[in-house]
């Protein structure tokens, strides 16, 4: 770890627990700084604010009082899902308060360099295809960031033999100020978040903070077929290295004649490929190019590309029951997820959706509709999928109250050769705490069903 004593004695505010918070209070708190956690969870409710009481941290729990900010708060480490409309955050920002998030922090301890990913959809594929990648090519990958461990948890134990893997969401890159990769992805931009963000260019600048701290020396890769990421990367500095599927990007990964390659160095026939799905093919020609551009061998990454399956809750294959394939897609949060996930199959799909309603409509879901046999809907948006699937001239089955009920329902009303999917093109939130606990859920009833 670099720089152990740039937070001595600085005052912190960390807003918000869950693991990053945590994470981040106890680094600080190891570190010498004069720590105060805040968190809306009332004390009596929360172990970890009593954990972190247990060993000498200053908590505040049960609400968010601006008298916080009255003592001294050289930063505030924010969790990312609290907004910035929230009360104290904007008090911080007009008293010029610095507010990051704990990835800034990873950042600026981390001796390891770092590769990040950031996009709409397919972020959790290419992380871990890069990770893959790396393996036994010099420097040992550790994976980081929503995928897995807090990233400044990771950053403290790594050294100048690692490269940390980190996939990051927007609000994440929101709250940083000095966050610098050494190798910079962005993969796709889309309507996302909107709710959070306001408008798709706060979304979209939020997104491009990836970029913000990048040198000559270093790498971004960026998906040249979509036109709103350019836009994003332009002005960058570093070497650019681009992605596409339509094109051929001689600096980069591309596809020609169904092979891969990068920079006119032959990787991989397609057919080789075990991944299946346009999407996949988008997060793949990504990996290559990060991977690479840290010196992953060939036959490495080969060697994934042949044997990957996929990702737990991104169109991951669970069982098959009586020729019904189950797939579990439950990271599919957004519409353009569940349109890659129903586009990646040319079997007949029954189609398990709905979840949290962020006030958008499906229309942009219809063609993709078009295409399964039936749709099964439940969650705060069940009616408005079954409009879009009543305008598309699809089957619909709204008679489940969630996932779970769904499952045997999807069975009953399937054939021999069917695809039973869930790829819910929501949240999960209205209904369970995670879509990992949503991806279980459905995992366990497709274990039932097989048993009964």
């Amino acid at each position: 770890m670099k720089n152990k004593q740039q937070f001595k004695n600085k005052h912190v505010l960390v807003l918000g627990l869950a693991k990053s918070g945590e994470a981040a209070s106890r680094l600080l708190y190891r570190l010498g700084a004069n720590v105060t956690v805040n968190d809306a969870k009332p004390i009596e409710e929360n172990p970890q604010a009593r954990d972190l009481q247990s060993i000498g941290i200053k908590v505040v729990c049960g609400s968010h009082p601006l008298t916080l900010l009255d003592e001294p708060v050289d930063f505030i480490v924010k969790n990312p899902g609290i907004p910035y409309t929230n009360p104290i955050v904007e008090e911080a920002l007009k008293r010029n308060i610095s507010i990051v998030t704990e990835v800034e922090l990873a950042s600026k301890i981390s001796e390891a360099e770092m590769i990040a990913i950031t996009g709409s959809n397919g972020k959790t594929t290419t992380t871990t295809l890069i990770v893959e990648m790396l393996k036994n090519s010099g420097k040992e990958p550790l994976i980081a960031g929503n995928i897995g461990t807090v990233a400044c948890e990771v950053a403290e134990k790594a050294t100048t033999q690692n490269i940390i893997v980190t996939e990051l969401s927007s609000f994440q890159l929101q709250g940083t100020e000095e966050f610098h990769p050494k190798v910079a992805v962005l993969l796709n931009l889309f309507d996302a978040h909107l709710d959070y963000h306001g408008t798709k260019e706060a979304y979209g600048h939020a997104k491009a903070r990836i970029f913000a701290n990048l040198d000559t020396d270093d790498f971004y890769v960026i998906n040249v077929d979509d036109e709103y990421v350019v836009k994003l990367a332009e002005g960058v500095k570093g070497v650019k290295v681009p992605f596409s599927v339509t094109k051929e990007v001689l600096s980069g990964a591309y596809v020609k004649d169904n092979i891969v390659y990068f920079k006119e160095e032959k990787i991989i026939d397609r057919v080789d490929i075990t991944l299946p799905g346009k999407h996949n093919l988008e997060n793949i020609l990504a990996a290559i190019a990060a991977a690479k551009s840290m010196g992953a061998r060939t036959e490495q990454i080969v060697e994934v590309l042949k044997t990957f399956t996929g990702v737990e809750h991104r169109v991951q294959y669970v069982k098959t029951l009586n020729d019904r394939k189950f797939y579990n897609d439950s990271k599919a949060t957004n519409i353009l997820a569940a349109q890659a996930a129903v586009a990646a199959f040319s079997e007949p799909v029954i189609l398990l959706a709905g979840g949290l309603d962020r006030g958008n409509s499906f229309d942009a879901f219809i063609p993709s509709l078009k295409k399964v046999k039936a749709v099964i809907t439940f969650g705060e948006t069940k009616e408005k999928i079954n409009l879009a699937a009543k305008e598309a001239g699809v089957k619909i089955i709204d008679s489940v109250l969630n996932v779970e009920e769904a499952v045997p329902v999807a069975y009953d009303l399937s054939e021999p050769g069917d695809v039973i999917l869930l790829s819910p093109a929501c949240a999960s939130w209205d209904q369970y705490k995670t879509f990992e606990q949503r991806g279980e859920k459905f995992i366990q009833a497709v274990e039932q069903l097989m048993q009964r």
